[in-house]
């Protein structure tokens, strides 16, 4: 048997990570509430549009870290 890990008060308040669709619906209730979007670079397929967006991105908020999921 196997040590159990660490064990917190918080611990059941802790979420485990949301799925895909869970996700495309916190970007879609961002866009249509707040006016904030939320894309993926790699989702972009115009490369014009991509870069300009990562340009833009880099302008205001520095280069992104390179780990992806």
């Amino acid at each position: 048997m196997s040590p159990a890990g660490p064990r917190s008060p918080l611990g059941r308040h802790v979420r485990s990570e949301p799925s895909p669709l869970q996700l495309e619906d916190m970007r879609k209730r961002a866009w249509q509430q707040q006016g904030v979007v939320v894309l993926q670079p790699e989702e972009v397929v115009d490369p014009w549009l991509r870069q300009a967006l990562v340009n833009e991105a880099e302008r205001r908020y520095g280069p992104r870290r390179e780990s992806r999921r």
